[in-house]
């Protein structure tokens, strides 16, 4: 669906992106993270059209994009960070008017605009864009993205700044888009969410691709699982010099990085006379990845 090879770019000297190459199948969701500055509205801009390259390949479906970007936006729904919306204008005719841009018939305009609005939950009583909360004017921006039925999606931000309820809504449709086909490119500081929808997930730090795969992907790199062992034990004094652990909640904690380690935790609480109450397995987030390479 998606073919990037190598793609450059520079502002007046500034590489804000350096050889980045991902492809990305269709009816599947990348997100793009990164510290502030580490060039994801630029690589989104560029997939857009909006923008080109200093060098590198681009392909969407077969569409040489540098070649012929006209092309790519009659199949592409793009959403900025802040969208810029006409505020004086109601919502059916702000849809009405891009409707028109897209070359669709009134008809076709208005089943589209009812069954977006239906499907955002959004009902705006008759008002003007400009009356709206962030939250409300956020989905009318991805309903206007959608009105021409587009098979790809570049959303840069699509929750930024919306109250959690808000959030979770836009989330769950962007899975309904998923199943419905749609192929989705979007960047996200609610890293959270990132790990929740996305299929893959591209790592950026200052213009360069640090890494690119799914979360067991990007786990496996950064890396291996860590296990908490909660356990009770009436005597923890004679255990004190051979594990680490802490208190909490009437248990003592304690953390192995790999099966060999934990085993020599366990057999030692045994051996004190304590009981493992459980064990938990957890793999390094997002966040700790991004903390890991740093800005």
């Amino acid at each position: 669906m998606i073919h990037a090879a190598g793609l450059r770019k520079e502002f007046n000297g500034f590489i804000a992106l350096d050889g980045i190459s991902f492809d990305l199948p269709a009816a599947q969701i990348l997100g793009v993270i990164g510290h502030n500055g580490a060039g994801k509205t630029t690589l989104l801009k560029i997939i857009s059209g909006l923008i080109t390259p200093t060098a590198g390949e681009l392909t969407v479906e077969g569409i040489d994009v540098l070649r012929d970007p006209l092309t790519l936006k009659k199949m592409l729904g793009y959403l900025a960070e802040e969208s810029r919306l006409y505020e004086t204008m109601s919502v059916p005719a702000y849809l009405s008017f891009f409707g028109e841009v897209y070359g669709l018939s009134k008809g076709q305009i208005q089943k589209r605009a009812d069954d977006l609005l239906g499907s955002l939950s959004l009902e705006t009583d008759r008002k003007k864009i400009g009356e709206l909360s962030k939250g409300m004017k956020k989905k009318v921006a991805i309903a206007r993205s959608l009105l021409h039925d587009p098979r790809i999606l570049i959303y840069d931000e699509p929750t930024s700044g919306l109250d959690p309820m808000t959030s979770r809504t836009i989330v769950e449709y962007l899975k309904e888009l998923r199943k419905q086909g749609k192929t989705i490119l979007l960047s996200a500081h609610n890293l959270y969410q990132v790990e929740e929808i996305c299929d893959r997930v591209m790592i950026l730090r200052r213009g360069k691709e640090v890494a690119c795969g799914s979360m067991n992907e990007l786990q496996d790199l950064f890396g291996s699982i860590t296990y908490t062992i909660l356990f009770t034990v009436d005597t923890p004094e004679k255990i004190a010099g051979q594990i680490p652990f802490t208190s909490n909640n009437g248990f003592y904690i304690s953390s192995a990085a790999s099966i060999t380690e934990m085993n020599r935790i366990t057999a030692a609480i045994a051996e004190a006379g304590g009981a493992v109450e459980r064990i938990e397995s957890r793999y390094p987030s997002l966040e700790e990845m991004l903390i890991k390479i740093g800005k």
